[in-house]
């Protein structure tokens, strides 16, 4: 199961939030962006409450203002579906 996050934070401190987020267990990449979120983080977990932890930890994050949270589905031919 595959999620990516998208947060904001307290502008200053994007460094350091993607510094805690890539010490996460089920974390595999993690950016830096631009717009109106600051960090771009994909999730790779093998059961939804294992994701739902992750997920959880992050927003526990000090200076992480704000999540969105959207799940890769399978079967609409998209790059997930090649993974399989």
């Amino acid at each position: 199961m595959i999620v990516y996050i998208l947060a904001t934070c307290v502008p200053g401190n994007e460094k350091d939030v993607i510094s805690k987020i890539k010490a996460l267990t089920n974390v595999v990449e993690v950016n830096g962006v631009m717009g109106r979120y600051d960090v771009f983080i994909k999730v790779s977990a093998e059961t939804p409450l294992t994701v739902d932890s992750t997920i959880s930890k992050v927003r526990t994050i000090p200076h992480i203002t704000s999540t969105f949270t959207m799940s890769a589905i399978y079967g609409q031919g998209g790059t997930i579906d090649d993974e399989k």
